[in-house]
């Protein structure tokens, strides 16, 4: 690893730990977050059930982890902020003493860490993750290693062409943001802290994950739903945000609607290969 890909490593942990006392506030529990977040939990309730053990990358305050053990299945959760792992660390604590999950410090390009092969049912990376990864062919391969065939990963990702996003910051006529994505790759300002942030197509993630997963599903994540920069409108309108909701289970999965949200999940299968 190089020394600048090893500074962005550093920054992307930095950056996370300081916003760390306030993500749940910002995020977890707007009403935003929630919208986007119950997206992706349906297609976690599709793909695993209780007994089953699954890696999430990325977990954060542990959000998803919490909502899986208590659907009996177990966690192994990792996050490369420490100042995330203590939050998540501490909600279970409260609210789930007894959860079968195991918060671990670790980056998604450490994976190689994580001894043995075929442990887990499934993999979760949620909100963004990998877009914090310079080379996640490397992470596709890890979990490629982690994951038994006939396993289900399901990755969700900014996208690289976000409608929202374009038409929000283009009516204000600050044309830098709303097309900060179009070159797949830009600079985020995490509380003081510059961290590279890149943005693949789905046709870069389908190849970068070759041939150890064959992506069975694609659906856009905050279609119609905004980006959590809207918070504000959306509290105020809560009928169309549920209006957008409903737009959005309609026509998510729609060929070129799916690739132009403000997050893309893939559901992708461990291949026997």
């Amino acid at each position: 690893m190089t020394r600048s890909a090893t500074l962005d490593l550093q920054g992307v942990a930095i950056g996370f730990d300081r916003m760390a006392a306030s993500y749940d506030a910002t995020f977890t529990d707007s009403v935003i977050g929630r919208a986007q977040r119950n997206v992706v939990w349906k297609a976690l309730k599709r793909a695993f059930r209780a007994g089953d053990r699954v890696l999430e990358l990325n977990c954060g305050t542990g959000e998803d982890a919490l909502f899986l053990a208590g659907r009996g299945i177990s966690v192994v959760a990792c996050d490369a902020s420490k100042g995330m792992i203590e939050v998540a660390e501490c909600r279970k604590a409260e609210h789930a003493p007894d959860a079968a999950i195991d918060f671990q410090l670790l980056r998604n390009e450490e994976l190689g860490q994580l001894g043995g092969e075929a442990r887990f049912d499934g993999a979760l990376s949620n909100f963004s993750g990998l877009n914090c990864v310079v080379f996640p062919r490397g992470v596709a391969e890890e979990l490629g290693r982690l994951v038994r065939p006939e396993g289900v990963a399901l990755i969700c990702v900014s996208t690289r062409v976000c409608l929202w996003e374009m038409a929000w910051y283009g009516a204000r006529a600050n044309f830098a943001k709303a097309f900060r994505r179009i070159s797949g790759k830009t600079v985020a300002h995490l509380d003081g802290v510059d961290v590279a942030v890149w943005y693949p197509t789905i046709r870069e993630l389908r190849r970068a994950f070759r041939p150890w997963f064959r992506v069975r599903s694609v659906r856009a994540v905050g279609l119609f739903v905004p980006p959590s920069y809207v918070e504000g409108v959306a509290r105020r309108h809560r009928k169309l945000l549920r209006a957008a909701e409903m737009l959005d289970r309609v026509f998510a999965a729609w060929p070129v609607l799916r690739g132009v949200g403000d997050h893309v999940l893939l559901e992708m299968e461990r291949t026997r290969a």
